[in-house]
């Protein structure tokens, strides 16, 4: 959920002062356990990504500062998996290398 929540605020469906479904709402349509959008919903809050007030639908708290820095975050994290796949099936540094070279000017 979390995930889900910070791709679309870099991909930009998702900006400052959005508002999130309730807690309810999202568990029934996710059909997910409510503690898990709880806990999902904490963890948001506490990276400073939404604001949420007794009573009230969470916002998005969103700077341009912020969504750079996710922005880094889920690179580093995406190239980190790719790194570990490339390894993973032995292929070499040069090789990969090569490999994004030419897939760069594919992509």
């Amino acid at each position: 959920i979390v995930l889900y929540i910070k791709r679309g605020i870099v991909a930009g469906w998702i900006e400052d002062g959005d508002e999130l479904p309730s807690r309810r709402n999202l568990s029934a349509v996710l059909g997910a356990n409510p503690n898990t959008i709880q806990k999902a919903f904490k963890q948001l809050e506490e990276e400073g990504l939404i604001e949420s007030r007794a009573g009230a639908k969470s916002t998005m708290k969103l700077s341009p500062e912020k969504i750079k820095e996710l922005k880094k975050e889920l690179v580093y994290e995406d190239v980190k998996l790719m790194i570990l796949a490339l390894k993973q099936t032995g292929i070499e540094k040069e090789e990969a290398v090569t490999l994004i070279q030419n897939l760069w000017e594919e992509v």
